[in-house]
């Protein structure tokens, strides 16, 4: 039975005070960080190709940040391993039809 019952969404401001809703795809621990995909939530339910971006939690000040990853090498890695993560679990999801 998929443990899987349906998005995450979170909300988010940048800078300027704007919000954002994103919906999470999924998230993943790699070298002591945890990294999530997200999508814009608007996007979530169209049929066009979706833009997915890679978020890095990181501390600020004692406060959990979410922000771009700069180092194009670590982006890339993390990339894969989330694209990975969310084709495992689509074959699982498939397998269990």
């Amino acid at each position: 039975m998929s443990d899987h019952y349906g998005s995450d969404f979170i909300t988010i401001v940048d800078e300027d005070g704007t919000e954002f809703e994103l919906e999470v795809l999924s998230t993943i621990e790699y070298n002591g960080c945890s990294y999530m995909a997200v999508i814009p939530a608007a996007d979530a339910d169209e049929q066009t190709e979706l833009e997915v971006s890679i978020l890095k939690n990181v501390d600020e000040d004692g406060d959990p940040i979410l922000c771009a990853i700069e180092d194009e090498q670590e982006l890339e890695t993390v990339y894969n391993l989330i694209m990975d993560q969310i084709y495992e679990e689509d074959e699982q999801v498939s397998d269990e039809d």
